[in-house]
């Protein structure tokens, strides 16, 4: 009877209806408190493990023997990659395959050269800014979030910037639920179409940098390095893929995300307004309160125990960050936006381990220049409606986010 009493029956948080109507937050509370390493038994994607709280979280991260993100075991997402239409990137790898991919990008995202994107950014967003009609209403996300994240993607990529709204596109393509009425794709065919030309649209710059010296972009550098340049087709559009997704939604989302919190808590709007060193925390904040990867899965290489719990090899484990994030035995006040945490960079929206976000840093400098330019023209916002979220269970995206300045 105790044992019944303690595990709740079998609760699905995948459904993505969870996260566009945002009624996410009492089902991860329930599992925290009554079993935080649950079996649901069938879902729209299977069977599959849910992993709730902050230190099983971390610890299934950090466990890359016992858990899996290899493409051919299903990849890093509830949902299994189509067979025969996987799209293997090193995200999608276990060691040492991912950490040899990994090292070739990283260099781009490293501290020493981000320095270089400081006054680039500033520059863009400050334009982007002082574009923004004063007393109409405009869309944030549109007008704000997503063409100052697809300029520092074109940057990324030395990619044509009259064609950056591709970038976007690709994007929304890639993450795309198909089963969403309002999907950009609507089957998976679909999907694999578009991102064939997505491919056959990077093989042209690919090749054209393969043939020349190498330079600072990330295609120079994946066409130059030993560990990428033969890279095969599928796999090829994987990368792609998972650099274009990784240097837009996290970004994009917490922009958007960003504004809607501190308008949601005014108080801690004028606390960064008198406080404006609390920018960084700020950011932090913002990307934990608002978690806008919502889950990376696993599969289980052996059997293996889990906070008391036996999963079996070959068991969808997934790791819901949006859960671990709102964790109150971790995090104090998990549910609150508080920017001045004593600790505001404690928290999973960026992974752990060997799969934590290689470009964490660059999304933090692009937000916290925003917020430091937003703060130099003391601009003050009304939210005009409420946001148009994204059907999706793997990224917590903003559609829409209707705004207006007011002064």
């Amino acid at each position: 009877m105790g044992e019944a009493l303690r595990r709740p029956t079998s609760i699905d948080v995948s459904n993505p209806r969870l996260y566009q109507d945002d009624t996410w937050r009492p089902l991860f509370a329930q599992l925290r408190r009554d079993d935080p390493v649950h079996y649901c038994e069938a879902s729209a994607y299977g069977p599959y493990w849910s992993v709730t709280r902050y230190d099983d979280i971390f610890a299934v991260e950090l466990d890359h023997q016992n858990y899996s993100s290899a493409s051919e075991l299903g990849g890093i997402q509830v949902t299994d990659q189509p067979k025969g239409q996987e799209r293997p990137s090193f995200i999608r790898m276990d060691p040492p395959g991912h950490t040899a991919q990994r090292r070739t990008v990283a260099p781009i995202v490293a501290p020493s050269n981000l320095a270089n994107f400081d006054a680039l950014i500033r520059k863009r967003t400050s334009a982007v800014l002082d574009a923004l009609p004063r007393n109409e209403t405009f869309d944030w996300a549109e007008r704000v979030s997503v063409d100052l994240t697809n300029m520092m993607l074109a940057t990324l990529f030395d990619f044509p910037p009259e064609d950056r709204a591709k970038l976007t596109w690709w994007s929304d393509v890639a993450i795309a639920n198909v089963e969403s009425p309002d999907a950009v794709v609507r089957s998976e065919a679909e999907r694999t179409a578009e991102l064939v030309k997505m491919g056959e649209y990077f093989r042209k710059l690919w090749d054209a940098r393969a043939d020349a010296p190498p330079t600072f972009d990330l295609i120079s550098m994946l066409a130059h390095s030993d560990a990428t340049r033969n890279l095969e087709p599928r796999e090829f559009i994987g990368t792609i893929g998972l650099l274009i997704v990784g240097g837009n939604d996290t970004t994009r989302n917490s922009m958007s995300a960003g504004l809607m919190a501190l308008y949601e808590n005014p108080e801690q709007f004028e606390l960064v307004r008198a406080r404006p060193e609390l920018i960084p925390n700020l950011v932090s904040e913002t990307i934990r309160y608002h978690t806008p990867v919502l889950h990376m899965r696993r599969t289980a290489r052996n059997d293996v125990e889990l906070a008391g719990r036996r999963i079996k090899k070959g068991d969808k484990v997934v790791m819901w960050y949006i859960s671990g994030n709102r964790d109150e035995d971790k995090i104090e006040r998990a549910d609150e936006f508080i920017i001045d945490r004593a600790k505001p960079r404690q928290h999973l929206a960026f992974g752990a381990g060997v799969h934590r976000c290689v470009g964490d840093r660059l999304a933090e400098q692009q937000l916290r220049i925003l917020w430091e330019e937003v703060l130099a023209r003391d601009l003050r916002f009304e939210l005009m409606g409420p946001p148009q979220r994204l059907y999706s269970n793997f990224i917590r995206g903003i559609r829409s986010l209707p705004a207006r300045i007011v002064n």
